[in-house]
């Protein structure tokens, strides 16, 4: 076993996990609700519309596009909302159509943030099952949202929606996925060399190492290669994990000494309901926690090893935390998770 055996939650832990994650789906999909694509105004708008602009004719067919087809946008705000074949990166599925006239008819006024929540979450499941051919990994990294009308399309009488699936990334930003949702492994995995923002007591988005982050993915591993039949307990998982990665995290660093650096190792769990869906596989993932244990802190620069450097291979110097890296954060530190969606 590895030194570091402070580094896995206890059971409340993975709970908070969840909580958090969900507060985090909830918060992409005011974003994504906000936009200019779904408002016709000049940015995010708040409350349950904005302004009442026209469409571009890309984004009106882009709005208007059936299930099975998928868009993206490179503005923050989606005003350049486009449909592109899913085997090219994309920030959205189209899944169902849904039309809700007949619980708002004419004259009724534009749900609230609060309501359209509650359309994506009635409106938009029971079909996904059905259209991906098998279950949704409630832990994955698919997670399933909607397009609404502009303001102006609903004065008119426009009542339909477009339900589909999205990757919303640990810090709210959608993420692009690559692939029809149907033949995408669900689990939520980043690339080896990703590293995660640090975002208050949240792991944030993907950043770029030399910036303070939290996590740096250092290897994607696949349960199925070692548990071939039946889902492994999370203690069977945890114990083949700590051999797996520790052995990933030296080929990873060119055998840095994590302890030395105050570095800890550590991993994701995947549940029953993941497994079934199809997602086994996990990421190996280093960090620095507080002085007190009591959260992560930040951490600067890539612990990957220079292939052929003049140091013989030795990891590129990121400094330590608190002694030389991206220094403590205590206010806004988030506590190590090897059940982390992100």
């Amino acid at each position: 076993m590895s030194p570091s055996a402070d580094r896995f939650p206890a059971a409340t832990q993975t709970l908070r996990t969840r909580v958090v994650m969900g507060g985090i789906f909830a918060g992409a999909l005011i974003a994504l609700a906000l936009s200019v694509l779904f408002t016709g105004g000049g940015g995010f708008a708040g409350g349950a519309g904005g302004g009442t602009g026209k469409l571009s004719a890309e984004a009106e067919e882009a709005f208007h596009s059936p299930p099975g087809t998928c868009l993206t946008w490179d503005n923050p705000d989606a005003s350049d909302a486009r449909k592109v074949a899913c085997t090219q990166p994309h920030l959205f599925e189209v899944t169902a159509l849904v039309d809700i006239g007949a619980q708002f008819p004419a004259g009724a006024p534009v749900p609230s943030l609060d309501q359209w929540q509650q359309i994506a979450q009635q409106k938009c499941t029971a079909d996904v099952k059905p259209y991906l051919g098998h279950n949704l990994d409630p832990y994955g990294k698919l997670t399933t949202n909607l397009l609404r009308p502009t303001p102006s399309q609903w004065a008119d009488g426009d009542r339909q929606l477009r339900c589909g699936l999205q990757w919303a990334g640990p810090g709210g930003k959608l993420l692009p996925t690559t692939g029809p949702a149907k033949q995408q492994d669900q689990s939520l995995v980043f690339e080896p060399g990703t590293c995660l923002a640090l975002q208050g007591k949240s792991v944030g988005d993907p950043i770029d190492c030399a910036k303070p982050h939290s996590y740096e993915i250092i290897a994607t591993l696949d349960l199925k290669s070692k548990f071939k039949d039946t889902y492994p307990t999370q203690d069977d998982q945890k114990a083949w994990l700590d051999t797996e990665c520790t052995k990933q995290a030296a080929d990873y660093t060119g055998g840095a000494d994590l302890d030395a650096k105050k570095l800890i190792l550590t991993w994701d769990l995947r549940e029953q309901e993941s497994w079934d869906a199809g997602s086994t596989k996990v990421n190996c993932k280093v960090a620095a926690l507080l002085p007190d244990k009591s959260g992560l802190q930040a951490v600067t620069g890539s612990l990957k090893a220079a292939p052929g450097g003049p140091d013989g291979g030795q990891p590129q110097d990121g400094g330590p935390p608190s002694d030389g890296g991206g220094g403590p954060t205590p206010s806004s530190s988030a506590p190590p998770s090897t059940k982390t969606n992100g």
